[in-house]
């Protein structure tokens, strides 16, 4: 078996995070699936259908600084760059999802998991080895 391993611009969006706020909570980060996610159709996932082990998917933790409500900010406009940018799949915060199935308009998301302490971001695999920065303004972008 291949080792897992993130994609790049999996790795670029959480590198932004951590140069805009280097002391954000980590608590709540991660990229690669649990057992639970095993058991389920997740990008947390390697990619074993194509052979690459390629996992398209982060969680960022919300306590990105002591300004309140700083990560509803981020998810809009990581949500707003997904227009543009087809690296992003989708994003999911606070029980809504967006994505280009519904002109990435939030809607409400029903799954296990309502991503209150956590923002999950699935990318496409346009982003397997794009490490291009993201414009998103809240990390160093100009949207």
């Amino acid at each position: 078996m291949m080792t897992p391993w993130l994609s790049k611009a999996g790795e670029q969006l959480r590198d932004q995070c951590d140069t805009w706020y280097p002391d954000r909570d980590l608590s709540a980060d991660g990229w690669i699936g649990d057992s639970r996610h095993a058991a389920t159709k997740s990008d947390h996932n390697p990619d074993v259908t194509d052979g690459s082990y390629c996992v398209r998917a982060i969680d960022i933790s919300v306590g990105l600084s002591k300004q309140k409500g700083i990560s509803v900010y981020l998810s809009d406009q990581i949500r707003q760059c997904g227009k543009t940018d087809k690296r992003i799949s989708y994003v999911i915060h606070n029980s809504m999802i967006a994505s280009s199935k519904k002109n990435w308009a939030w809607r409400p998301y029903v799954g296990f998991n309502k991503h209150e302490h956590h923002i999950h971001i699935s990318f496409t695999k346009s982003g397997d080895h794009d490490a291009t920065p993201f414009d998103i303004p809240l990390l160093g972008g100009k949207i």
